[in-house]
């Protein structure tokens, strides 16, 4: 019994060493080691302050602006901005706490969200008319602001975007509560523990059809818990994201595009009731154009090839009649 005693005695020393010397090296790490570098501006927008990375000159073009997935840092979108910044104003940004942009105490429900935006754009600088590029969820959001703002948004395109009844019409399950693990997480971030993680190991949210320096910077998200903190945040407003949406339903023959994912993540084909939901985004309006692309939720962007496809739809859609002949707010002709 005295042995096994004396094992357990050492078999918890050795454990609890090994893990103050990781908790050690971590706030060295967090203390010492590298600060994030934006490759944008942080803009105050009330408390707070968003990140705003802007590509492209202003012209009589619309401006788009990319509203990017749950969770997902604007980083990713690169290949959209690079395909599209010689012909077009490009804005790519940070919803609150995600990437580069500071946490908030505001709900991140679409209409709150459409309003930071909207502030956003007006204190970077930026002026309509918009056309809005959302992935995912980001898809849902858009709705939203167009809905809010009618006259500032001369089209949309959807990118595999959500739609507002899948989890019933895909048979989900019910989402489950991870707000006690992204609380772990952040705290390991808090310590430096995910950021040497990260650094040993490659961002999660890393891509190998992204360049490198794109990558390297989705680890400055992980230099503390506030990315972490962030998509939490986001996660506890799936329900009133879906239901804000599902009310923004009617946009007449504002243009919209929507390109929608062939495969699922494994190569397999997608679900045929997702194809039809995303034919269902296309019939928001009546000038409307579906596309199909060959890749995943991810990959429709991240592969500079479907992101060409994506970049060429919409610069046409900005030279559209619709697009150029009217600048939504001032109601004042554009030249051609």
């Amino acid at each position: 019994m005295k042995i096994f005693l004396n094992i357990l005695k050492w078999t918890g020393l050795s454990i609890g060493s090994i893990l103050a010397l990781i908790i050690l090296a971590g706030l060295s790490f967090r203390l010492f080691g590298p600060r994030p570098n934006p490759p944008g501006e942080l803009v105050d927008v009330g408390d707070f302050n968003l990140h705003i990375h802007s590509t492209g000159k202003k012209s009589n073009m619309p401006t788009l602006i990319l509203e990017t997935g749950q969770g997902i840092p604007s980083e990713h979108y690169h290949w959209l901005s690079e395909g599209l910044k010689d012909s077009m104003r490009v804005v790519r940004y940070d919803r609150a706490g995600i990437g580069y942009s500071d946490l908030s105490h505001t709900p991140r429900d679409p209409s709150t969200i459409a309003q930071e935006l909207h502030t956003l754009l007006e204190k970077a600088g930026e002026e309509p008319p918009y056309i809005l590029a959302g992935h995912s969820f980001g898809g849902l959001y858009i709705r939203v602001f167009t809905q809010l703002y009618p006259d500032e948004v001369v089209g949309m395109a959807f990118l595999d975007s959500s739609h507002p009844d899948q989890q019933d019409r895909l048979n989900h399950p019910e989402p489950r509560d991870i707000s006690w693990i992204l609380n772990a997480v952040a705290v390991l971030g808090d310590v430096g523990i995910l950021g040497l993680l990260d650094r040993y190991k490659g961002s999660i949210i890393s891509s190998e059809d992204l360049p490198e320096e794109v990558n390297e910077r989705f680890l400055d998200y992980t230099l503390d818990g506030k990315y972490i903190r962030g998509l939490r945040d986001e996660t506890k407003w799936d329900q009133a994201t879906f239901d804000q949406a599902r009310e923004a339903k009617e946009f007449g023959s504002l243009p919209i595009r929507v390109f929608t994912a062939n495969k699922k993540y494994s190569g397999k084909e997608a679900n045929p009731k997702w194809i039809e939901l995303q034919r269902e985004i296309a019939d928001l309006s009546t000038n409307n154009k579906h596309i199909l692309i060959d890749g995943h939720h991810n990959s429709i962007y991240t592969t500079k090839e479907n992101a060409d496809v994506i970049c060429q739809e919409i610069l046409q859609l900005a030279k559209t009649k619709e697009g150029l002949t009217y600048q939504a707010v001032a109601n004042t002709p554009l030249k051609k």
